[in-house]
């Protein structure tokens, strides 16, 4: 792989036009043209655009998903899960589409390993800064890895249509159990391990990406101030979402990914994104080994009762974010050079 940021205009394989194609930016030049004389205007109607877009694909799939959903629940159907599935990819593919026709160009730095594969299984780690996060992993992600899912609590599955597609989608479900529930009952003390392995059963026999934030949470000023972070641009790594995860599924993943997104303009939020206010966003993947041992150890479910274990994985973790902040300053150096110039 490469590890220098290259501009990349992230041309997908299976759109041989994408952003080349004759008239394809029609949209996109003429929201460029009313910025150039009503900036204030032309946000309005970009974020018009495209979360109309996203609002109304969202509507017209919901009910294919959902009778394609019955039918895999209810009979397993493997034509059911695959259909669901595609569903989903042409939902992210479309909003994908915005960012390519409908957004001011974005900038993107891409830094990958070669050998990525949508048949793959992949634990993915990653800062968090924005919920555009999530997009930005989703869009280098096609037709590079394969679809996206994260441990969601159980109780989702009650909210309308977005319980139900996770679902659908075999997104891990768990049901936690809070410290006060263990203290009273000292049984329940390796049930989110137990949970997590149950959870992840129905995605050990698919592809998939596993997203882990290993922070917890997002980064605000406010939240690195309270923690006292020693990471410049980064909150303390928490350990136990990715144990659980490399516990459950480790002896059948291809890879842990680490992901890097970096905003070089400050960090944005979600409207930001949809009314084309980024300009530049910067991302690194590369692959990271877990140590032999320490995954033994993992994968036998040691983390929760054994404390060599877990002062052992908070090292590992530790090391990793070190290098992370370095790789965050290399790479704003770099963006600054290339601004530059």
């Amino acid at each position: 792989m490469s590890n220098s940021l290259k501009k990349c205009s992230l041309q997908q394989p299976s759109d041989p036009a994408h952003k080349d194609a004759k008239g394809d930016n029609f949209i996109q030049a003429t929201l460029g043209k009313l910025r150039q004389t009503s900036p204030t205007l032309a946000k309005a109607a970009t974020f018009a655009a495209t979360t109309g877009t996203i609002a109304a694909n969202s509507s017209l799939l919901s009910v294919p998903l959902w009778g394609m959903g019955l039918v895999k629940t209810l009979t397993g159907n493997p034509f059911a899960d695959k259909a669901v599935q595609k569903i989903t990819d042409h939902w992210i593919h479309t909003n994908n589409q915005l960012i390519d026709k409908v957004l001011p160009n974005i900038e993107f730095s891409l830094s990958l390993p070669d050998d990525l594969s949508t048949n793959g299984k992949y634990i993915l780690i990653s800062n968090h800064q924005s919920w555009v996060d999530t997009t930005v992993i989703q869009y280098i992600s096609e037709n590079r890895l394969p679809l996206t899912r994260f441990f969601t609590k159980h109780e989702l599955i009650y909210i309308p249509v977005v319980g139900q597609a996770f679902y659908f989608l075999d997104f891990p479900m768990m049901k936690r159990y809070s410290k006060e529930a263990i203290a009273k009952n000292p049984a329940l003390k390796n049930r989110d391990f137990e949970e997590a392995k149950r959870a992840c059963q129905l995605l050990v026999n698919k592809p998939f990406t596993l997203l882990n934030f290993v922070e917890g949470t997002r980064f605000t000023q406010q939240k690195y101030d309270q923690q006292q972070s020693p990471f410049s641009d980064l909150l303390k790594p928490k350990a136990g979402g990715i144990a659980l995860a490399l516990g459950a599924l480790g002896d059948v993943i291809d890879g842990v990914l680490d992901v890097t997104i970096v905003y070089p303009d400050g960090i944005p939020n979600y409207q930001d994104l949809w009314q084309g206010n980024i300009s530049r966003i910067a991302v690194d993947v590369r692959h990271v080994t877990v140590p032999p041992d320490l995954m033994q150890r993992l994968l036998a479910g040691r983390y929760q009762e054994d404390e060599a274990t877990k002062a052992d994985m908070y090292a590992w973790l530790e090391q990793l974010w070190q290098q992370k902040q370095q790789r965050i300053d290399t790479m704003r150096a770099e963006l600054a050079k290339t601004s530059a110039n």
